[in-house]
């Protein structure tokens, strides 16, 4: 069965998945996560670049997953490949219902093994009202220390902006999750000020 790690030193951000599992950094997207004060958001920007062409500005990068919409999933990769993954984490999560992390190694471990599955490029950011797991194709389910994950080409910004924000007072999540992105955006070539934001309260 597949482990669950948990990141002691450091969040496992793209570029550092992307230099171990052989995936390309993925330009086009940038996806935030951020637990605090029993509230967590999953955010990621609408831009969608193909070399030095912007392709889309208003592409939905984050969904709501479960059959109450409980989860929460973001995606940085090809489209169609992450729209396969969600409806196989769907499937899942119908398998063992109330058991997110069960359902994400499943998945991953099928991810990593399955012919088919195994040549789908993609990183996926998956939260529940518990727990917060970064899915790669390398049959890894990480779960970040401080609850916070950041995902694409903008990812490392918006993770480093979110972790400076994170304890200022009168900052929600959804509040440090917005400065943050408008951050990367500001930073990041390929990430824009189109935001689409799901939260769990």
């Amino acid at each position: 069965m597949a482990a669950v790690w948990n990141a002691d030193h450091k969040d496992i951000m793209t570029d550092i998945i992307a230099t171990r599992s052989g995936l390309p950094d993925w330009h086009g997207t940038t996806i935030l996560s951020v637990r605090k004060s029993g509230q967590v958001v999953v955010a990621g920007d609408g831009q969608v670049s193909m070399g030095p062409t912007i392709l889309k500005a208003n592409a939905r990068k984050v969904r709501r997953l479960g059959a109450e919409n409980e989860i929460l999933a973001g995606f940085a990769g090809a489209t169609a490949d992450a729209l396969t993954l969600f409806e196989r984490l769907e499937s899942k999560l119908e398998q063992h219902p109330g058991q997110l992390t069960r359902a994400c190694v499943e998945m991953a471990k099928d991810w990593r093994t399955d012919r088919y599955l195994r040549r789908l490029e993609a990183l996926m950011a998956v939260v529940g009202r518990d727990v917060s797991l970064i899915l790669t194709g390398t049959g890894d389910v990480l779960e970040p220390e401080n609850g916070l994950i950041g995902l694409g080409s903008g990812g490392s910004y918006a993770l480093a902006a979110a972790r400076a924000l994170i304890d200022i007072d009168g900052l929600d999540a959804e509040a440090v999750t917005r400065k943050a992105m408008a951050i990367a955006a500001d930073i990041c070539v390929y990430t824009n000020h189109t935001v689409t934001l799901e939260k769990i309260d």
